[in-house]
C-alpha cells in the first residue's frame, strides 16, 4: 500500500456536495437573482458568482496555483446563463482532482498550506454550506442531502473554533448560533458557521 492510498479520500464527499448544487442553480429564475441570502452581503446573483469562482479556484489550486490568484467572484455572466456557467466547469473540475497523488500533495488553501485531502474536505464543507444558503433563499432546503451535512459537521466543528471570529482577523464567520444537540445535521452545520438555521428571506 502506498502512502497516498493510506490517506483519506475525501473526493467522494466533495463530489456529493458539488452535485447537489447543480439542480438548485438549474431552478433559479431571473426573478430570483435579486433575492437576499443568509450571507447578508450577497444576493442570489452574488452567491452564484462566488460559487462559480470556487469552482475556478479549486481547479487552480489543484494545479499548483495560489488561491488569491483567482478572484472570489466571477464577472460578466448573463442572467440567463448561470446554470450553463456552473455545469460547464464540472467536468474539468472533477478531472483536476482525478490524480490520487493530489491527496497527499501540499495545497495552497486560503486557510494555509495543507495536504490535498484536507483542502478537498474543506471545500466540500464550503459547498455544503453555500448549498444551504442558496436553497434557503429559494425555499428549497428540503431538497438538500442531510448526509452531506452529517459528514462535514464534525470536521467543521473541529477545524473552526467558536472564537475568535470576524473578517477583520481573517476568520470570515459570525458567532455560533446555538441549536439543539438533536437538530438536523444541516441546522447544526450552518449554526456552527454563524448562520441562523431559521433564516428566511424576510428575516
Amino acid at each position: 500500500m502506498t502512502e497516498t492510498q493510506k490517506l483519506p479520500d475525501t473526493r467522494p464527499l466533495f463530489h456529493i456536495a458539488l452535485t447537489q448544487i447543480g439542480p438548485l442553480i438549474d431552478g433559479v429564475t431571473v426573478a430570483d437573482l435579486d433575492r437576499p441570502t443568509p450571507c447578508s452581503e450577497w444576493t442570489v446573483r452574488e452567491l452564484l458568482s462566488h460559487l462559480i469562482a470556487v469552482e475556478n479556484r479549486i481547479m487552480h489550486i489543484a494545479g499548483g496555483g495560489k488561491p488569491f490568484e483567482v478572484p472570489s467572484v466571477v464577472e460578466g455572466i448573463a442572467d440567463a446563463h448561470w446554470s450553463d456557467a456552473w455545469h460547464s466547469r464540472i467536468a474539468p473540475l472533477e478531472q483536476s482532482l482525478a490524480d490520487d497523488a493530489l491527496l497527499g500533495r501540499e495545497w495552497a488553501h486560503p486557510a494555509g498550506a495543507m495536504p490535498g485531502f484536507q483542502a478537498i474536505a474543506i471545500y466540500a464543507s464550503e459547498l455544503a454550506v453555500h448549498a444551504w444558503d442558496l436553497a434557503r433563499s429559494l425555499g428549497r432546503d428540503a431538497e438538500l442531502n442531510q448526509n452531506v451535512a452529517a459528514a462535514v459537521v464534525g470536521p467543521m466543528t473541529g477545524a473552526l473554533p467558536p472564537e475568535p471570529r470576524g473578517a477583520e482577523i481573517g476568520i470570515p464567520f459570525g458567532p455560533v448560533v446555538p441549536v439543539a444537540d438533536d437538530a438536523p445535521p444541516y441546522a447544526r452545520l450552518v449554526g456552527w458557521v454563524g448562520r441562523d438555521p431559521e433564516w428566511t428571506p424576510a428575516s
